[in-house]
């Protein structure tokens, strides 16, 4: 695999995602979903709190940042990202007597650079099933976190401080999120970086 140029910096928030290989399903069924929560917890959260994540039928979003205690330009997020993927490659092949490779490459973990990214990349990331037309409403969708943003379930992978910091009340978050669905208007930098991530 090849080394990763940019390092994963502590306290630095990151865009994580991936798809299945040629656009195809990574998700087959409800367990994978869970699977794939579990060996996110297993591998990932002890080097990176988990913020915001959405699993599609065909890709995923996680929206993280960094834990303090990360050494700087340590490869222990890029390691804990790859044995990650691995695992869950090695069990959807096994569970359906699939070989080779699940994912589009090695999976991304993008910076973000601006503040209103980090803001705007919450709200892309909970309205996607909607915008992806799998749900009507973002609750209506088991398989990312907005439940746990909006007190409607139990979750270990929801920073509470994170969203009271950025967004004040669950009121004014769920308003920020019908919004997008509705117009679809994000800021012309947020909707570049967005054409290049679905090219």
């Amino acid at each position: 695999m090849p080394r990763r140029a940019v390092p994963f910096l502590p306290d630095q928030y990151y865009h994580f995602y991936n798809r299945g290989n040629n656009r195809q399903a990574v998700f087959f069924e409800r367990d994978n979903y869970l699977y794939f929560l579990r060996g996110l917890k297993k591998y990932v959260l002890e080097h990176v709190d988990i913020l915001v994540y959405s699993l599609m039928p065909t890709h995923y979003h996680i929206l993280g940042r960094v834990k303090p205690q990360t050494s700087e330009g340590s490869p222990q997020v890029s390691r804990a990202m790859q044995k990650f993927g691995i695992s869950y490659t090695k069990a959807i092949n096994k569970r359906f007597g699939r070989v080779g490779a699940l994912f589009q490459g090695q999976f991304q973990g993008k910076p973000v650079q601006h503040y209103n990214h980090l803001l705007n990349l919450c709200i892309y990331i909970h309205a996607n099933p909607v915008k992806d037309g799998l749900v009507a409403l973002p609750e209506d969708w088991e398989f990312s976190n907005y439940l746990e943003w909006m007190n409607l379930r139990e979750g270990t992978l929801v920073n509470r401080e994170f969203i009271a910091d950025n967004f004040g009340t669950l009121e004014e978050y769920k308003k920020l999120v019908m919004n997008y669905i509705k117009t679809r208007n994000l800021p012309d930098d947020m909707r570049r970086y967005l054409q290049d991530l679905e090219g």
